[in-house]
């Protein structure tokens, strides 16, 4: 519709459209693929399309201009009111953590990340909850605001109460866990970036999350996490994995993949 706004104005404006799920589109099947049932797969085209991709692919591209190497393992972590990781291979990715839909993955803001679809059966058969409602709890009543009353990280930090403390343990444990596992889809780690409102602005959530990591490689210097003004590098001296926090720029990777389709 914007397009077709546009044209009616300006007719000879070619018009570009950036989809967030692009940098997703070649997952391997192996990461990409649902094991259900064929029928319903080939009849829906149902697969894990996974979202963030433009925030993704620009840390991706900062991260390779900050440390002069392109053939990199990255995990890259998209931490907002959203949240996933992708894990990125000489620049593509190969693994994420939301899938057919944004709900999926990480704890966020208000939204659950994954959850047993057997307790969602449950819930509609046996819980007395209907399907508007489970899709309204399941975006809009849980992950942060669910486990604590708040879905913003910085009045969650600045609390010292037990839902406060849980949530906050619950984020963090799903965060590193999903972490390793973008880790071990490519077979090792070179550099953990943190992007995104929480990624770029809660020095806790990052040291919090990294302080479990070590198995990996992965070391935080205290003082330059918690002075850290985007685009920086957060990592001590004896990490062997990179880490860095970079500014959200998607507006910029919009703008760059228009100037490559069109120049």
């Amino acid at each position: 519709m914007g397009i077709e706004a546009v044209e009616s104005v300006y007719p000879d404006l070619p018009g570009v459209a950036c989809f967030d799920t692009a940098f997703h589109a070649g997952l391997p099947a192996s990461a990409a693929l649902y094991a259900l049932p064929a029928d319903w797969v080939e009849q829906h085209r149902l697969r894990r399309f996974g979202f963030h991709g433009l925030s993704h692919a620009h840390v991706a591209r900062t991260v390779a201009e900050q440390t002069g190497c392109h053939d990199l393992r990255v995990v890259s972590c998209h931490l907002g009111a959203g949240a996933s990781l992708a894990a990125i291979r000489d620049g593509r990715s190969v693994d994420t953590t939301m899938g057919f839909t944004p709900l999926d993955g990480l704890v966020m803001a208000s939204r659950s990340g994954s959850v047993d679809p057997g307790l969602l059966l449950w819930m509609l058969r046996d819980g007395d909850v209907s399907i508007e409602d489970l899709n309204d709890g399941l975006e809009h009543r849980s992950g942060l605001l669910g486990l604590s009353g708040t879905a913003d990280m910085r009045v969650l930090l600045a609390r010292d109460d037990d839902r406060a403390q849980t949530a906050l343990a619950v984020y963090v444990h799903r965060l590193r866990a999903a972490i390793a596992a973008m880790a071990a889809a490519m077979n090792g780690l070179d550099v953990l970036a943190f992007t995104g409102g929480v990624g770029e602005r809660a020095a806790p959530v990052r040291e919090a999350t990294a302080a479990e990591l070590g198995f990996l490689g992965v070391v935080l210097d205290e003082g330059r996490n918690a002075q850290a003004i985007p685009d920086a590098e957060i990592g001590a001296p004896r990490s062997s994995v990179r880490v860095f926090v970079i500014e959200a720029r998607e507006d910029a990777e919009i703008a760059r993949q228009v100037r490559d389709l069109l120049v």
